[in-house]
């Protein structure tokens, strides 16, 4: 077979191996979404709870990398705290090594007949479940059909001088030559984004003869480093130096347990020997096909105790790993907080619909907090007839107004892709939350606008009037500080306490109507200043109403 056939064919079923690696994590994240996003957040600050949680999770959706990109996303999000985070990403590394021990068995025969089982599911059930289960088998059969490919693909080199000869220069036996191993698995994997894939590709290769066991674990060792550049560009455009925190975390977790291994490289390959053997699997030596049979099995044990071992050393001086991260993380950045910064969501997690919600979630937070300072500013401008801090409500609506409308082409955007149920009614209350914090930035604008005829006019409320603004007033910014807190996360009286606030404003508008009428009859109040009295309390009125739809979007009630 010429170099060009075996090129195409080792490319050709990488591809494979790839494509069913992402069809089977896609098909297993739709199937359990909702699911795996109510566990991440609902992570306790117990390390040893998050540790168990990233990797329960983490061996479901087969990808570590999905893991990580979801947690960056709810700690941008606010939704979860830096040590959370990583006690999780700490789970997720030993997670995704239920990968390579299922790559280790020999279930090639079982390729093809789960590709068919699969589309049949895929394309011809009715029931969306079935699909997504078919949507997994496919990918599982496209994984192993891809692996066999890439093993035929290898075989007629495993003799050939010219590639025995290439394949030596991978000597695990000297410090150059390890060092060598590492990098040469770090960079191949950050080509690749896949570190089960250049996983499942080394095991080809030492399957066939042309790696040795200690150089597959060495490179095996620097694909796990490689797999944490993945984190690193989800912290792109984050606003929460908390991502940048945990991104860095989890590539020091990976860098620094790999020189630890580096040091003690010969005592760990001789560990992993005598383990794997005690576990029962055969010898590495050539099967009558000159194949290196079991030594699937040594890699996979390898990966998985590296992870293991690595992870329990770091769950315990994990508050040490947390602070040389926060040391060579952006620092957070003091005073006036960027109320102007546009959301930058990138379209690479666009496929992974449980980050790209949660990035949404964050800037739709933001948006809120936006209209919660220039409500503020509108109120203090209003009680102190303070025209120069008034100003600013046109910069802040016109930003809302913009931050509305990339939001929603954000979300139409993931929604045109593949979204389960539930994620599309998160798509649907994150759109309804979106236009009412929209709609609450224009009653502001109208409040505004009448508090500047007030300043250039001078025109004076009495003072029960002043009373009864200031007093309706603590009661929206009470509500949208409610709803604020909902957006990270909603308590079990959330609803209730929605209820009462708007109900309360409801009343008290009245309530203040009355009085209103009642200061016009007795002649305490003149028909100018009583109209804006009037237009500011409906304002108020409908900034209850909105942030009532907020809180049902929340909950999700349609």
């Amino acid at each position: 077979m010429s170099l060009t056939s075996v090129l195409i064919q080792t490319l050709g079923g990488l591809g494979l191996f790839i494509l069913g690696m992402k069809t089977m994590t896609d098909g297993l994240q739709m199937s359990a979404g909702d699911r795996i996003k109510k566990i991440l957040s609902a992570v306790s600050s117990n390390r040893l709870l998050g540790f168990a949680t990233g990797a329960g999770v983490t061996a479901v959706v087969q990808s570590s990398s999905a893991t990580t990109v979801m947690l960056i996303s709810f700690v941008s999000a606010g939704m979860m705290t830096l040590p959370q985070a990583v006690g999780v990403i700490l789970g997720a590394n030993v997670g995704t090594t239920v990968t390579a021990q299922m790559i280790a068995f020999k279930l090639t025969k079982l390729a093809l007949p789960a590709i068919a089982l699969g589309v049949g599911l895929k394309f011809f059930s009715k029931k969306r479940r079935n699909r997504y289960i078919g949507e997994i088998i496919l990918g599982f059969g496209l994984l192993f059909f891809g692996m066999d490919i890439m093993k035929t693909g290898l075989s007629p080199i495993k003799g050939d001088p010219a590639f025995i000869s290439f394949f030596t220069q991978f000597d695990p036996n000297s410090l150059g030559g390890l060092v060598f191993c590492v990098l040469t698995g770090a960079i191949v994997t950050i080509l690749v984004q896949s570190s089960s894939a250049t996983i499942g590709l080394t095991m080809t290769l030492a399957s066939q003869g042309l790696l040795t066991f200690p150089a597959a674990l060495a490179l095996v060792m620097g694909e796990n480093i490689g797999t944490t550049i993945t984190a690193q560009l989800a912290t792109i455009g984050a606003s929460n130096v908390n991502a940048y925190r945990a991104a860095r975390a989890h590539a020091l977790f990976n860098v620094i347990g790999v020189m630890i291994m580096i040091i003690i490289f010969p005592y760990f390959v001789t560990f992993v020997e005598k383990a794997t053997l005690f576990m029962g699997a055969g010898s590495i030596a050539p099967d009558a096909d000159g194949d290196m049979a079991n030594i699937g099995r040594y890699i996979a044990n390898g990966h998985t105790l590296f992870n293991v071992v690595n992870a329990l050393v770091f769950l315990i001086f994990m508050p040490w790993l947390i602070k040389l991260a926060v040391l060579i993380s952006p620092k957070e950045e003091e005073g006036e907080r960027d109320d102007f910064r546009m959301p930058n969501f990138d379209s690479r997690f666009i496929d992974n619909p449980i980050a790209a919600l949660t990035q949404v979630r964050a800037e739709v937070i933001r948006m809120a907090e936006t209209a919660m300072t220039t409500l503020q500013n509108t109120l203090d401008s209003l009680q102190n007839k303070d025209s120069k801090r008034l100003k600013k409500w046109r910069v802040y609506e016109n930003h809302l107004d913009a931050v509305q409308k990339e939001i929603t082409a954000h979300l139409t955007r993931i929604y045109q892709g593949d979204v389960n149920e539930a994620e599309a009614r998160e798509i649907s209350s994150l759109i309804r939350m979106t236009n009412n914090v929209e709609r609450i930035g224009d009653s502001v604008e109208n409040i505004a606008i009448m508090a500047e005829d007030i300043i250039e006019n001078d025109i004076d409320f009495s003072q029960n009037a002043m009373d009864d603004v200031k007093n309706l007033s603590n009661q929206v910014v009470a509500f949208l500080k409610l709803v604020i807190k909902g957006m990270h996360r909603s308590g079990p009286n959330f609803m209730r306490d929605a209820q009462t606030i708007e109900d309360n404003i409801d009343f008290m508008r009245e309530e203040m109507r009355q009085s209103h009428i009642d200061r016009l009859r007795k002649g305490t109040c003149t028909n100018a200043p009583g109209l804006m009295f009037s237009d500011i309390l409906s304002n108020f009125e409908k900034m209850g109403d909105y942030c009532y739809n907020i809180a049902e979007g929340i909950a999700g009630i349609k």
